[in-house]
Parts: structure tokens; C-alpha cells; sequence
């Protein structure tokens, strides 16, 4: 196999029961390239949580699956990081911080020193290191060791964070940037008054060769129709809203409809739905697979999207996607695959759960295109030819 070169994927986490888009579409990547003929190293933290950061990995250096090579870095935390919280509330706020201020909130967090000093012995032994996502130290720090050698995919939200002035030097001076997203693009684009060379190349997903929804249903002891969320519980991802909205419309419209989720973080349901709201926790991707077929609609509550790469998972089970208006990206892939309906307050969230109760079929007929649609955009040989060429473009061999 034709020697490629050797490349560094930087991902925040990695690992079993690590639940996050950025992660997942690194570690596939990361394995895509290695079977293509790549030198592939993933480095990363100890840690399975992004709240507390806590090493919960062993350091050191393994080799797992397609002879990738896992180097894991101890976080290092040390503070009680009051002061970040007391500058992320004027974030969240509109207030503007100074960039001594910014830089203090960054460093008031989790570090990853140990990294940081490996890349700056080891960064010419790589052809490229690609970082994600941008909010975090890993990639903000070590993403500018050798800007010459770094991709940077940054997983761009709307969020408060975004706009500040101390991401600039990140997005323009990498070598170049990849997004999964039209959206995500022109999001960057309005923020950033400059930019380094870019790529949309999107994310591919692995198709299941099966879904088992009646085995699902029996395993879990799950009747009747539900609607599901998977992914990380948490209020970025309006978690907390969306199941608030769920209980006011199910009991308001009288809807025969149960709530499974799955993921990470707390699941404090309504107490007048608390027996309709099934956690299942951390389950395994087939699980998860097969708990979108045998789902009514996902739901996609969340505002700070670059991907949604749920919404894809959904749309490859034949499943409806109710998605949020508030993102972007959720209304650009709604309305391209037509497979989508787009919510934009509460009243119109219960109308959307309305229909899927009353007309299924219907629903079911909506759905439809959305399996077409990620196959012809999001499987893993088109976008893994884009990395390929944009890497020969931006790290040509000297």
C-alpha cells in the first residue's frame, strides 16, 4: 500500500461511552484513513466526561483497531474554576471581556500540558494534525504549536463563545479549516474577518446493514408509539427545554406518546411524564440503530448545531426528524432532504408531535427521502476523498 504520511487527530475525547458529534466523526475518520493507507496517531486526554474532565483513561501509548495508535495526555485542572464560571455568565450575558480576560477564562479550565510539549518535539513527524472541535484547550492551544501542519475542523456553534476575539488567531492562521456544513461556513465567515483556506467536506456516516426495531421494543419492554433523543442531556443542547415543551403538548393534546432517550447527563423529567420518559443511558451504536427504526421521530432540540449528525441517523432508519428552527444547520438539512419538520416555538413543537401521533403514516411518508439524502452526501468514501485532497493541497510532500 502506497506510504501516505503520518497524521495527528486531536480530539478533546476519546474512547467507550464518550457521547459527542466531534468525537465520533474524528475517531471515524481517524480509522477511515489508517485502512486508506495512513500513519494514523489519535491523541487525546484521560477523560470520558467534559464537565469534570476527571482522568478516568490510563496514560500512556496502545495500538488498537486498524493499527491506530492511541496516545493518551492526563488533564490537568487547577482551580475550582469559579472564576471561568463568573466570565462565562458575562459571555452567556453580551458583556465584553478584555483579552487578558478571555485568555484567563480559557486557562481556568481543563489543560493538557503534557501534549502541548509533545507537539513541540513531535509536530515535524506529521504531516498534519487535525483539531477539534475549537472550544476547548486542546485544540486551542495545541492547534497553534505548527500552524503550518494544522487542520483545524472546528464544529462551529452560535454560541456566546464564538465571537470571541481570542478564536481569531485559530481560524486564520491554520493551515486550513474543515467544515461539515454549508451553514457552518457562513457562520465562520460573519464571525472571523478572516480565514485561513477552507473545505466543506461534510461527515460521512457507517450504514448499518440492519435495524431490528421489533427486537428493540422487546428487549426494553417499549409499546406504543415514541419519539426519541439521543446524544448528550445537557442545556446547550436544550435538553431541558424540549422535554419541558414534550410534557406541556402530550398532556395539553392528549398524545399517546412516550419519550426514549439515550446519552450522557441527568434526565429530571416533569413529574406529570415521568413514566412516559425512558432513559436507557450509554447504549451500543446497534442498540441505538435499532431504537431509531423502531422510533416515531427523533427529536433535534438544539440550537448549536455544525452537523447534527443524529439527525443523519434518523434519516438512514426511514425515521421523521422534528428539528429545531433556531439552528441553521437544522433548517438547511430539513428543507435540502425535505424529510424534515422545522419547529419554531412551542405551539408549533405540539403541532409537530400532533401529527406524528394522528397521521404516522404520513409522517412516515415525509421521511422517506431522508435515507437518499445521506447516501448520496454523508458516507464516508466522498468525504474521506475531500480530506485526502485537501491535505494534498495544503501538506504536499517537499
Amino acid at each position: 500500500m502506497e506510504r501516505k504520511g503520518r497524521l495527528g487527530f486531536v480530539p478533546a475525547r476519546y474512547g467507550e461511552g464518550v457521547v459527542g458529534g466531534a468525537e465520533a466523526v474524528l475517531r471515524e475518520m481517524a480509522h477511515g484513513l489508517a485502512q486508506r493507507g495512513w500513519e494514523v496517531d489519535v491523541l487525546t486526554t484521560c477523560a470520558r466526561d467534559h464537565f469534570t474532565w476527571a482522568n478516568e483513561f490510563d496514560p500512556g501509548v496502545e495500538e488498537i483497531a486498524d493499527s491506530v495508535t492511541l496516545r493518551r495526555f492526563p488533564t490537568v485542572i487547577s482551580t475550582d474554576r469559579a472564576e471561568r464560571a463568573a466570565f462565562n455568565a458575562a459571555i452567556n450575558a453580551g458583556s465584553p471581556l478584555r483579552m487578558t480576560e478571555q485568555e484567563r477564562w480559557m486557562n481556568d479550565d481543563l489543560r493538557l500540558p503534557e501534549l502541548f510539549h509533545y507537539l513541540l518535539d513531535a509536530s515535524d513527524s506529521y504531516r498534519a494534525l487535525v483539531f477539534a472541535p475549537y472550544l476547548f484547550w486542546p485544540a486551542f492551544a495545541c492547534g497553534q504549536v505548527a500552524p503550518d501542519r494544522t487542520i483545524l475542523m472546528p464544529c462551529l456553534h452560535d454560541e456566546p463563545e464564538a465571537h470571541l476575539d481570542i478564536f481569531h488567531p485559530l481560524f486564520s492562521g491554520s493551515r486550513g479549516l474543515w467544515f461539515l456544513s454549508d451553514p457552518e461556513r457562513d457562520l465562520a465567515e460573519s464571525i472571523h474577518p478572516r480565514l485561513a483556506d477552507f473545505e466543506v467536506i461534510g461527515s460521512g456516516l457507517d450504514v448499518p446493514e440492519r435495524y431490528d426495531p421489533e427486537g428493540f421494543r422487546a428487549r426494553h419492554g417499549i409499546e406504543g408509539p415514541f419519539v426519541m433523543y439521543a446524544g448528550r442531556r445537557e442545556g446547550g443542547k436544550n435538553w431541558d427545554g424540549m422535554l419541558d415543551a414534550f410534557a406541556r403538548a402530550v398532556v395539553n393534546a392528549d398524545l399517546p406518546l412516550s419519550m426514549v432517550t439515550m446519552g450522557h447527563g441527568a434526565v429530571d423529567a416533569p413529574p406529570e411524564i415521568a413514566d412516559r420518559v425512558i432513559d436507557l443511558g450509554y447504549v451500543s451504536e446497534s442498540e441505538r440503530n435499532d431504537a431509531y427504526a423502531a422510533a416515531s421521530a427523533y427529536i433535534q432540540p438544539s440550537a448549536f448545531e455544525s452537523f447534527s449528525r443524529t439527525m443523519m441517523e434518523a434519516w438512514l432508519a426511514g425515521t421523521l426528524v422534528i428539528a429545531a428552527g433556531t439552528s441553521a444547520v437544522n433548517r438547511w438539512h430539513a428543507e435540502r432532504s425535505g424529510a424534515g419538520l422545522v419547529y419554531d416555538d412551542d405551539d408549533e413543537f405540539e403541532e409537530c408531535l400532533r401529527f406524528v401521533a394522528e397521521a404516522p403514516e404520513a409522517a412516515a411518508a415525509i421521511a422517506a427521502p431522508g435515507r437518499e439524502y445521506v447516501l448520496e452526501h454523508y458516507t464516508w468514501p466522498p468525504v474521506l476523498d475531500a480530506v485526502e485532497r485537501t491535505i494534498d493541497r495544503w501538506m504536499p510532500w517537499s
